[in-house]
């Protein structure tokens, strides 16, 4: 028997008071170091070997036993002992018993030393890893008081209670500083049993974290009178949370926000400022979609399509609603998206109209699908077909007609002659000095009074006439259709 004395009894103790280990757990473990130690003294790799350890806590001692039998005439030390000598042990002894004997030996030598301390020390840190991951396995999924230790690059390392957990960037609030020492809120979100002890991972961004603060904020919720139904969140930024009760005396969206806001207001506090819309949850897909939408105000919801494999849906707004609707980056809408679980294409209602009037629909709201549109698209082809054919008519039409106006040229040569002479323009003391006819003739005195040469007027229009006729006689082709001037059918 080796003597240990008190200080296993007190080593023990100080570990279950620490790590919370079990008393019996380290007593095991001590009783399977001195087993390890031995059979590495002794040499022995046979496990039926019939070892056996004692660990007698009061004596604070501990020994090596084995079972051996009685006999009269040894003939195998390891497995035999004589009756004498079980006599010494137990006085009640005899031929053919099974006894216990004390194979201690008085010095284990360094090696099997060692081999005891690495045997107790790991047995020790199974028994923690085994208590913290069964411990932190069932507080999964919930929201824990955290003290932040330190950075270590970009992961932020927090104790929770006597155990340290790891919050990855990707976890972290954007734009937080967690200061060491600083007092958090921290989801635990997964164990990883990767290394001596669990590694706990715990998240501020999850959108769980926004659920475990509502239930610790509201007690409706906790009651089962109110309802968290989905919850969209964009850590940091914004979230939207769907709410219902199944109780019609109860207002679901005035529980969570509280008198005077006093609940929302706590719950924002926690999440560090983030703005949080409280949305009434519905069964009715066009009524739910409304409310995920506010503060937008919505005109039609028209479902384009609802099976298994998508769900979309098409929201008209007003048109000085639409970048609200939307939201910054798209955000408003992408949250809504997220909330009802379905794909929304937000449109306004000049938007609508203008579709509309390009597919040639009637007023109204909404987008044909299925048969509708096939046939509204070839009933456009059809039109833009008509429209192609009637302007190839006319343009055959005005190539013929072209092509039929030379026979005539010839015929109407002096129409064109005199029709060339009387579009010439006069001279610009004529036209000063243009007045009708018969008072040309009434009064030529006064008309040659006022032109201070008349021949050289009278010759220069003759020269005129002259080089219209001319001009008319060159021309191989002339337009029987050119409008006759009606001011001027005078002759000068």
């Amino acid at each position: 028997m080796i003597k240990l004395g008190v200080q296993l009894q007190e080593a023990a103790e100080q570990l279950e008071r620490e790590k919370g280990i079990p008393r019996m757990v380290v007593m095991d473990s001590v009783k399977e170091a001195m087993m390890a130690a031995y059979r590495r003294y002794a040499k022995i790799v046979d496990p039926e070997d019939n070892l056996i350890v004692h660990l007698y806590e009061d004596q604070g001692e501990i020994g090596v036993f084995k079972n051996k039998k009685v006999v009269e005439a040894v003939s195998d030390p390891e497995e035999e002992i004589s009756l004498h000598d079980a006599m010494e042990i137990d006085a009640s002894s005899g031929i053919g018993d099974e006894l216990e004997v004390d194979i201690t030996p008085n010095d284990f030598g360094r090696i099997a030393a060692q081999t005891a301390k690495q045997v107790l020390t790991q047995r020790i840190r199974e028994a923690e890893k085994k208590l913290v991951y069964n411990e932190f396995e069932e507080r999964k999924d919930m929201v824990s008081p955290a003290i932040v230790q330190r950075l270590e690059g970009r992961n932020v390392v927090v104790s929770i209670g006597r155990v340290e957990a790891i919050m990855p960037p990707r976890e972290q609030l954007p734009g937080e500083y967690y200061r060491p020492g600083a007092k958090i809120r921290v989801y635990i979100s997964g164990i990883r049993d990767n290394g001596r002890v669990p590694q706990i991972i715990v998240s501020q961004a999850h959108p769980e974290m926004v659920r475990e603060v509502f239930e610790l904020e509201v007690p409706e919720i906790e009651d089962g009178l109110v309802e968290l139904k989905t919850i969209a969140r964009e850590a940091g930024y914004r979230t939207k949370v769907a709410v219902h009760s199944p109780s019609d005396e109860v207002d679901p969206q005035g529980a969570c926000i509280g008198t005077r806001g006093s609940r929302i207001q706590a719950i924002v506090n926690e999440l560090k400022n983030e703005k949080i819309d409280i949305i009434r949850w519905s069964d009715e897909p066009k009524t739910f979609i409304t409310n995920a939408l506010a503060p937008a105000k919505i005109v039609n919801v028209e479902i384009i399509r609802e099976d298994e494999h998508a769900r979309v849906a098409q929201v008209t707004v007003p048109d000085d609603q639409l970048s609200l609707a939307i939201g910054r980056d798209g955000q408003n809408v992408r949250l809504a998206a997220k909330l009802t679980g379905w794909k929304l294409d937000i449109k306004s209602v000049s938007q609508i109209h203008q579709m509309m009037e390009e597919a040639n629909e009637p007023h109204g709201y909404g987008a044909p699908d299925g048969d509708d549109a096939e046939a509204q698209a070839a009933a456009v082809q059809q039109q833009e077909e008509e429209a192609l054919i009637e302007q190839l008519e006319e343009l055959d039409e005005e190539l013929l007609s072209a092509h039929d106006e030379p026979a005539d040229d010839h015929g109407q040569e002096d129409s064109a002659d005199e029709t060339a002479e009387e579009a010439q323009p006069l001279p610009v003391e004529a036209v000063e000095d243009e007045s009708p006819a018969d008072e040309a003739e009434e009064e030529p005195s006064a008309e040659l009074a006022d032109d201070a040469e008349p021949d050289d007027v009278v010759e220069e229009a003759e020269s005129e006439e002259v080089e219209a006729d001319t001009e008319a006689d060159t021309d191989t082709e002339v337009d029987a259709d050119v409008p006759l001037l009606e001011e001027e059918e005078e002759t000068v």
